[in-house]
């Protein structure tokens, strides 16, 4: 297995390992847009695991000086119980620790066993405001109307 940099070739294949997990709910947000824009962004970690030479998972975060946060994981579910996921975590770890990063958090769907292996531990509750345009719209705590 090797775990490496997101090419623009991975797209397709990823996109479908997303699919398969349930977690391609935004194309805007995981599609093949949005990939093309993380992989621009120097404060974001964008790696894919290969075996045999085709995309089985992916692991994305960003770096912002201080602190690092991983918001996407995914491993195709044929791949899972491999140690794939462990070595994404390892290496996005590695990175984050090189830029300078003193510690790591998740935001994840469900079950958060794996990552309590690794010494996550709940601490906040993540909340999202999707369209960005909702938050736009709110005035002195009160939803503007866009009629």
């Amino acid at each position: 297995m090797l775990v490496r940099d997101f090419k623009a070739t991975d797209i397709e294949v990823l996109v479908e390992i997303l699919k398969a997990n349930q977690q391609y709910g935004h194309p805007e947000l995981d599609g093949p847009e949005a990939m093309m824009a993380v992989h621009k962004c120097v404060a974001a970690e964008f790696l894919v695991a290969e075996e045999e030479g085709k995309p089985v998972g992916l692991m994305r975060g960003v770096f912002d000086g201080s602190r690092a946060v991983i918001y996407l994981a995914s491993v195709h579910p044929d791949f899972q119980r491999r140690g794939i996921g462990t070595a994404l975590l390892q290496e996005i770890g590695r990175r984050f620790k090189q830029r300078g990063a003193k510690a790591i958090s998740v935001t994840i769907p469900g079950d958060a066993t794996f990552w309590r292996r690794f010494g996550f531990r709940q601490t906040t509750r993540v909340m999202s405001a999707y369209p960005i345009n909702e938050i736009l719209s709110v005035r002195s705590g009160t939803l503007v109307s866009s009629s």
